[in-house]
């Protein structure tokens, strides 16, 4: 949310309250010696409170700072006059040339519902069509660029994360299923299991009646509570529907990274990582025992830390056993294969790199430990094989050679040498291969599903909102 959109739902539940204790504008501005005119700016959100004024609101109204300052809208009916401020500034609606629509206690809440209905509408129908692969590609691409520039690393996010943790009273060590329900209840929310939950969805949030639905079972990669943190995460960040892919991009990698900041928290994590080092241990299998985590996220989380607390750059890979990347992510300099665009999910890794190589180890789903060469600079990598019930996927973290003296692992002797991204050190089968078989293989081409291969119409890439819409009517009078 902006600061433009934060200051009005600061006025409205600053209106809230003081109707809510029956006081007129001239009495609140008596208690807080301002002047009702003043306070009308505030509550209409023209105007940005001072901290002193803050303070004197919150004594006057008998409630904590936190309270005025909460994102969330106080009722059903300041969440409409947000949602039309909102949608009035959105380029889609002042193309229409309108006149602005200045909302008096007078209009009922059911036209407000009708002109967001319609807007709603008018934005879906400018989305269709327009999330191109190409598009995504080029999000994805820049998403990662902005992501390299900070390092990974969002002290917003991270705060967020803490801020929440501390609400609840969390103290040290892996996250307890109380501790998790304990955020769902400070975010003002209730969890319920829905079998029944559409395919197209990890969850769904019930905006109106505050309940979050999950599957009471693993997704893919993410277990419930993952996507319950992911969801409660979409909430702690204030995030509205996307204005297009990047936005639904963008907001996604934001909820994802929260969720991780809950479950493996900055400073605890951060204090295990430095003694870590010092000891010559660094390992992503350690933090993921130690903050009860999967491994893709206990790299994940790595990386979001790495340099800003322990002054060392890495890489991140998630690939398949074909070596198709579908997430990555860069500071040290190794260069990944790309398109034209920049876009490296889909590529295809060298067979050199340890993301491949270790589905050829024995035992595939131990750590893998590999030093490989390539153009940019020899590094050190771990692999490992995160099973699914879908299909397996590596995860790898990598760090330049002279780093490697931080790591556990650091003592193997296998070594690869790749001509990757350019070379062709592994896209042509050998010589002799080559003149043995050409000609006399045909081989049936398998059908390549990607994230990113096609990408459905809407607001949320992939989700059926009729399905959605349906499903949330069902539960609705539960």
């Amino acid at each position: 949310m902006t600061q433009e959109l934060d200051l009005i739902a600061f006025g409205q539940r600053l209106r809230h309250l003081r109707k809510q204790r029956g006081l007129t504008l001239s009495d609140l501005g008596g208690r807080v010696s301002r002047a009702p005119s003043q306070l009308s700016l505030l509550e209409n959100g023209k105007r940005e409170p001072k901290l002193s004024l803050l303070k004197s609101l919150a004594a006057a109204l008998n409630v904590p700072v936190e309270e005025l300052l909460r994102r969330q809208a106080p009722n059903r009916r300041a969440q409409l006059e947000i949602a039309l401020e909102e949608a009035q500034r959105d380029p889609i609606y002042t193309r229409l040339g309108l006149p602005r629509l200045k909302v008096s206690a007078r209009v009922p809440n059911d036209v407000l519902e009708h002109i967001l209905a319609l807007y709603e509408e008018l934005r879906s129908r400018e989305a269709r069509g327009t999330a191109t692969p190409e598009e995504a590609r080029a999000a994805n691409a820049e998403l990662r660029r902005k992501q390299r520039e900070r390092d990974n690393y969002f002290p917003e996010i991270e705060k967020a994360a803490a801020e929440a943790l501390s609400a609840v009273g969390y103290r040290t060590g892996a996250m307890s299923q109380s501790t998790v329900q304990a955020l769902v209840t400070h975010f003002g929310y209730t969890v319920h299991t829905a079998q029944d939950l559409p395919r197209t969805v990890r969850s769904i949030t019930d905006q109106r009646n505050r309940r979050i639905y999950v599957k009471n079972e693993q997704l893919g990669m993410h277990s419930p509570r993952t996507i319950l943190l992911q969801t409660l995460g979409h909430l702690a960040l204030g995030h509205h529907r996307p204005r297009d892919f990047a936005d639904f991009l963008r907001q996604r990698t934001e909820a994802n990274y929260f969720a991780a900041a809950l479950l493996v928290p900055e400073d605890a994590a951060a204090a295990y990582l430095r003694e870590a080092k010092e000891d010559r241990a660094l390992s992503v299998e350690d933090l993921r025992d130690v903050f009860a985590v999967s491994y893709e996220m206990a790299a994940h989380r790595f990386t979001n830390l790495a340099t800003h607390h322990l002054d060392l750059v890495c890489h991140f890979v998630r690939n398949d056993a074909g070596g198709i990347i579908y997430k990555a992510y860069e500071n040290d300099g190794i260069v990944f294969p790309a398109d034209e665009q920049g876009a490296i999910e889909g590529q295809r890794m060298c067979l050199r790199w340890s993301g491949r190589q270790v589905f050829q180890s024995p035992d595939k789903f131990s750590v893998f430990y590999q030093y490989s060469d390539s153009a940019t600079g020899t590094y050190f990598c771990m692999a490992h094989v995160d099973p699914s019930r879908e299909r397996d996927f590596a995860i790898t973290l990598g760090v330049p050679y002279r780093e490697s003296r931080w790591f556990r692992g650091r003592e193997t002797t296998r070594r690869t040498k790749s001509a990757c991204p350019n070379g062709e050190c592994c896209r042509r089968p050998p010589p002799e291969l080559t003149q043995r078989w050409e000609g006399y293989a045909w081989p049936s081409a398998r059908a390549n599903s990607h994230v990113l291969a096609a990408l459905p119409p809407g607001s949320f890439p992939g989700v059926d909102e009729a399905d959605v819409y349906s499903f949330l009517e069902r539960h609705a009078a539960g």
